[in-house]
Parts: structure tokens; sequence; C-alpha cells
């Protein structure tokens, strides 16, 4: 069976995906879907030219959405990150564009017949999310956000530093809104075979310094170069990979939690059906009330998406 992806939105993001996909033999078939032509047409020839060079073959497609009926997956990249200029690091900056070009394009794809998994980046991710599970009809467990994968990648790497170690070696979550009320959640972290609130206070590390450099890590990539790519790149791909291998993989992603009633991140075990299992931690009360006014605030924001 040919793996087939689809990127839409071949943005700084999008881009990236794609070029990841390409370098690594990610896909046999790769989609690439974008409204400027001729930015999607010369990143096609791009990758065509690194081909000879590379010890991969991938059949590009362009602008094709009937090539999207037998796509294994769908990777939303699309967005307009200068309205997240000026916008105090707000992640709903772009909403008032991406909840219309959203809609457009589920339309399209659910027109298109696709039947596989749809891997959200699309900011604010949470809501988008909803909004493809809403127009495609997919069912929920087949359309994904990467949620706070990223935000769980960003605090293992503050940890890792503060601890002189490798990120792959902190253990635990972010959880909640890819945004501004996504939090650590502490008690799930582990770091030296301890939980990491005893090897805080060991280390007299500030885990809400820890927990804001999570949060705002993201902020300062973004000011440096005016958009944020190779993190959140590498975060949708690791999240394609896993539903294409049927990998069973553990990973925070942004997924319908039922007792919530929206999409939010909380860890879930993702393979071919995508979100096979839903996890359930053992949070402590605190945890669960931030992960509470997390959800809220989603749904809020998911509501004004829909009015006109």
């Amino acid at each position: 069976m040919a793996r087939k992806i689809a990127v839409i939105g071949m943005g700084n993001v999008g881009s990236t995906v794609a070029h990841y996909i390409v370098a690594n033999g990610f896909a046999d078939d790769l989609v690439l879907i974008d409204t400027n032509k001729d930015k999607v047409v010369a990143d096609a020839t791009d990758f065509q030219d690194a081909m000879p060079n590379l010890p991969f073959h991938t059949n590009i497609f362009v602008n094709d959405y009937a090539e999207l009926k037998d796509a294994d997956v769908i990777i939303s990249a699309l967005g307009n990150i200068k309205l997240q200029d000026n916008a105090n690091d707000d992640r709903f900056a772009e909403l008032p564009f991406t909840r219309v070009e959203v809609r457009k394009v589920a339309q399209q794809i659910k027109d298109s017949g696709f039947s596989g998994k749809i891997v959200a980046i699309t900011n604010p991710v949470d809501v988008i999310t909803s909004i493809y599970q809403e127009v495609t009809g997919l069912p929920k467990n087949h359309v994904l956000g990467t949620g706070t994968l990223l935000d769980s990648a960003r605090m293992k790497r503050a940890v890792s530093e503060q601890l002189n170690i490798d990120p792959r070696s902190v253990v635990g979550y972010n959880l909640g809104e890819h945004g501004n009320s996504q939090f650590t959640a502490w008690s799930t972290v582990r770091v030296l075979g301890k939980p990491i609130t005893e090897i805080a206070k060991k280390e007299n590390l500030d885990l809400d310094a820890l927990d804001n450099e999570a949060k705002v890590g993201g902020h300062r990539v973004f000011h440096g170069k005016k958009y944020t790519n190779y993190g959140v790149a590498t975060a949708a791909v690791l999240l394609a990979n896993t539903i294409i291998n049927n990998a069973l993989t553990e990973l925070p992603v942004s997924n319908y939690r039922e007792e919530y009633g929206t999409y939010l991140s909380y860890p879930a075990i993702v393979g071919r059906d995508g979100v096979v299992e839903q996890l359930q931690l053992e949070l402590t009360k605190e945890e669960l009330k931030k992960l509470q006014i997390s959800a809220d605030y989603i749904k809020t924001k998911y509501a004004e998406s829909r009015e006109n």
C-alpha cells in the first residue's frame, strides 16, 4: 500500500512539513495544495530538483483535491501568520481568517470523498480541529490537532536545559488549549527516575518559571523571525507517521474529550484508527481546575467561530 499524505497550506509551516516528508521518504505520494499557485508549483519543482540527491523518491501532486480521496493523512497548515503580528501573542488572532478558509477547505475535503485522518496545525488549533470535524463529518477520533505536542516538547527542552540531560529523557505533559491557557501538569512529569516534584526540591528548580518557559518559548521564536515552523512541523509529521505506521504511541494531542465537550490536548494512544484509546490521568485538583478553565475557553471561542 502506497503511503499518501496531503499538505494544505504551503506557507512557512506547510513547506517545512513537506520538506521533512520528502527528505525522509515518509510518503510515496505527496499532495500539495495552496491558493497561491505560483508558490506551490515552485515548491513542488524545488522538491523535484532535490530528489536526484535524495535516497528516496516521492510522487508529488499539486492543487488537486481529487487526489485526497485515497490519502491516508491530510495535514492542515493553512493560515495567515501576518495577523499574529502585534496580536499580543494571542493565537486567536488568526481565527477571523482561518474559520472562514477552513470551512471552505473542509467542504472540499468532504467533496473529494476523503476517508482518512486529518492532522490540524492551523491556529487556533483546538477550535480549527473542531471545525474540520464538524464540516467533514468524519469520526471525532479521525480528526486530531497537534495541540500541546509542541508545548510539551518546549517544556521538556526547558527542564532538560536545567538538568543538563537529553529532552527525550523527560516524560510528561502540557495539557489543555494550544495557547495561553495551556499548562504543565507537573504531576505527570518524571525525570531521572523520579517525579519532577522530588527533583525540583533537591535541585532548586522553579517549576513556575519552567511552566512559563514552555508557554513563551513559541512567542520568542515568533518575535525573532515572525513565524514558527520547525517545532510544530516536526510534531505534525510525527503525528502523521504515528497514524500511518499504526505505531500506537502515547501523545498529548488535541482530541475530543466527551467529559469536557470539546477538543483539547490530553494524552491518547494514536494509531491507524486515529485516537485508538484515551488516557485517564490522575491529575491534582489544581490541574483539573486549570484544565476546566482551558476547556471552557476553547468552547467559548468555538461558539464565536460559528457566529457571523
